[in-house]
């Protein structure tokens, strides 16, 4: 299904990627359809470390560890 939104962009943004699609004779719904699928993947990754059990928890003392200047250095992450 799809559905219609309304972004809102700066006017020379948009005028830069008109131009772009006119060039390319592509419309301006395929160019935002590409950069949203091109956003989500840049963004899999990270969902996926989220949802391993504890992840979150360990980043959050290791960045306590940190700021205690304690941690590890990196020959000790193997550990």
């Amino acid at each position: 299904m799809t559905t219609s939104t309304t972004l809102r962009l700066p006017e020379e943004k948009l005028k830069l990627i008109r131009a772009i699609a006119g060039y390319e004779n592509r419309h301006l719904s395929d160019i935002f359809l590409e950069l949203s699928d091109e956003y989500i993947e840049r963004y899999k990754e990270t969902l996926e470390l989220l949802n391993i059990p504890g992840f979150v928890i360990e980043c959050r003392k290791g960045i306590e560890e940190i700021k205690k200047s304690g941690g590890k250095t990196l020959i000790e992450l193997d550990d």
